[in-house]
């Protein structure tokens, strides 16, 4: 079997067998397929794209090369939530705290940033001496002790999907249903959980543009759930414009911790309710409506935060961190983006966010380079709220003024305005179980 001629089928649409695909990714693994011929196979998929029993093939073959965490030794039933990655999408570091505080064990594997979304490994890295590159057997420690515990994905778990996940990100071959399915669904059901919540980003800065497109992902993760012994759901959430007011790492931290302490934005606080009431109510036997008050009680009560701080502590970061985000990285320089007219915010385009933050300093442009945590934007006004022309409207923080103007540029075109009221798209979109 000859890696061009698998190359040159898909290209030519054809359809892949179990075989072909166990054989790129098992070569790709041990290193007998290059880089390059991997790359035309993501591209050829990216058009051609894979019917359901080759996705279902890749994503057998993606969790098959590597070792499934046996998350026996937790007592409990195990959560894990996942979303397809969004702009300003920092619902993990306040949701797992929630869920955790009120009682159900959260054993979570995540990853760095993708294109122009944000990772939750490098949002966590904000906290000096934060590590996830723990054992396995520190993470299921840290779950029976604290809680909760996130860890990145090792070389033994799904490691054709991290190598794939890298080379994706600088091939332009992200955003293929296929590929995110598998990607998602290998990597969390080799974390061993036994019930998984994703939130299925669709809008602008979503890698689903539609809410078709995003329902049928969601239905293609389900059904691969189900279908291996994993009680699954999904919500749909809208990225029509990044979610919360802060885009970045360390801004995004603080953000997710003023949430912890009732203090954050409503839409961020409205999204990991929904997504934790039905984590809580897989591992409690309840309804979600019961579980979304206890996690409102967690919040209130300020368990939740001091989980996220218990958390961040048993990974190598300070409590006093969680407590006085001061200690977090601040970029040196800020410029304000003020409003051009008088009148409403009809848009905001979530991909050129995203991309002014990464232009910043604050995402990849290649797998190799080495992120800035402090830089980021802050949406002072977002889609529906009334603005005057000379306004302040976004803020930049960077710390290299030619970065800090390639952002300001992009982030000029992600902004529309109305001379009328008009008003934000609908946050859930709908559910898929």
């Amino acid at each position: 079997m000859l890696m061009v001629d698998i190359i040159r089928k898909k290209r030519d649409g054809g359809t892949l067998t179990k075989q072909e695909i166990d054989f790129f990714i098992n070569g790709y693994v041990k290193g007998q397929i290059p880089d390059y011929q991997v790359s035309a196979l993501m591209m050829a998929i990216f058009y051609q794209g894979m019917n359901d029993e080759e996705t279902g093939d890749l994503t057998l073959a993606m969790l098959n090369s590597g070792e499934k965490l046996d998350l026996s030794s937790i007592a409990g039933f195990k959560v894990d939530k996942h979303s397809t990655g969004g702009v300003g999408d920092k619902t993990s570091l306040v949701l797992t705290p929630m869920v955790a505080a009120c009682g159900v064990p959260v054993a979570k594997m995540s990853g760095r940033g993708l294109g122009h979304t944000g990772g939750t490994i490098d949002k966590l890295e904000s906290f000096p001496g934060f590590s996830t590159a723990i054992t396995n057997e520190q993470f299921i420690n840290n779950v029976n002790t604290v809680g909760i515990s996130i860890m990145g994905q090792t070389k033994d778990l799904a490691p054709a999907d991290k190598l794939l996940y890298a080379l994706r990100d600088v091939t332009a071959t992200v955003d293929n249903m296929s590929l995110i399915a598998s990607s998602i669904m290998s990597k969390k059901l080799a974390a061993g959980a036994d019930g998984i919540v994703l939130d299925v980003k669709s809008g602008s800065g979503a890698f689903m543009k539609n809410d078709e497109d995003a329902f049928e992902l969601a239905k293609k993760m389900v059904a691969i759930g189900k279908h291996s012994g994993v009680r699954t759901m999904a919500v749909i959430s809208d990225m029509d414009q990044p979610l919360g007011r802060a885009v970045g790492n360390a801004i995004e931290v603080r953000e997710a911790i003023d949430t912890l302490r009732g203090k954050g934005p409503d839409d961020l606080k409205e999204l990991c309710l929904t997504l934790g009431s039905y984590m809580v109510s897989f591992a409690k036997d309840t309804s979600p409506q019961e579980a979304r008050e206890m996690l409102t009680d967690a919040l209130e009560s300020g368990r939740a935060l001091d989980k996220f701080a218990d958390f961040i502590a048993a990974q190598g970061g300070k409590h006093e961190d969680v407590y006085d985000t001061d200690n977090l990285p601040k970029a040196s320089k800020s410029v304000e983006f003020t409003a051009p007219v008088d009148g409403y915010v009809s848009s905001i385009m979530s991909e050129d966010i995203g991309t002014a933050s990464l232009l910043l300093g604050g995402g990849r442009r290649s797998k190799e380079d080495v992120i800035d945590l402090s830089v980021g934007i802050y949406l002072n006004k977002k889609v529906g709220e009334e603005c005057r022309k000379g306004e302040c409207i976004a803020t930049l923080y960077g710390n290299d003024d030619a970065k800090i103007s390639e952002g300001y540029e992009r982030l000029k075109k992600a902004y529309g305005f109305s001379d009328t009221p008009v008003s934000p798209s609908k946050l859930i979109k709908g559910i898929v179980d």
